[in-house]
């Protein structure tokens, strides 16, 4: 991520419309990250552990994710990541394995429950972005068209 100070448009510089949009559209982030965890806790899950979820299933074939990886990805630390991953192996979401090439390494996979779980609610955030698109679109196009471009 980029400071703040690296990219910052001169505050001087902002009109109430900026104000606006930036709050509409934080708001419309936030209406979709609510629905999502709102599906993650209707099936046990914490946003965290659903974005693992995903995380692993994204992750580009050779081979599994590492938990490196996966603490890079999710912004936190190893040991963090450790702990999140064991709770998620206990409920039968993942697995682990160690890396044939660098025994150093912990890599992690889905279980076939933890496959089926995550495509459930997949599916429905895909769905729901789908309504909410056209709403992003226009917000997104506000934003392109303020005073800091």
């Amino acid at each position: 991520m980029t400071p703040v100070g690296d990219r910052a448009a001169d505050p001087g510089v902002l009109t109430l419309a900026d104000y606006e949009a930036l709050a509409s559209f934080r708001y419309a982030v936030r209406r979709y990250l609510a629905f999502a965890e709102a599906g993650a806790r209707s099936v046990g899950l914490t946003s965290q552990q659903h974005q693992a979820l995903l995380a692993i299933k994204a992750h580009p074939a050779p081979k599994p994710m590492s938990i490196g990886d996966l603490a890079a990805q999710l912004l936190i630390k190893h040991h963090s990541t450790v702990e999140l991953i064991g709770r998620l192996e206990k409920a039968g979401y993942t697995q682990r394995a160690v890396d044939d090439d660098d025994r150093r390494k912990v890599l992690v996979s889905l279980t076939d429950h933890g496959e089926a779980v995550l495509a459930a609610l997949s599916a429905n955030n895909l769905n729901e972005l789908r309504v909410i698109a056209p709403a992003f679109s226009g917000l997104l196009g506000q934003l392109e068209k303020l005073s800091g471009d």
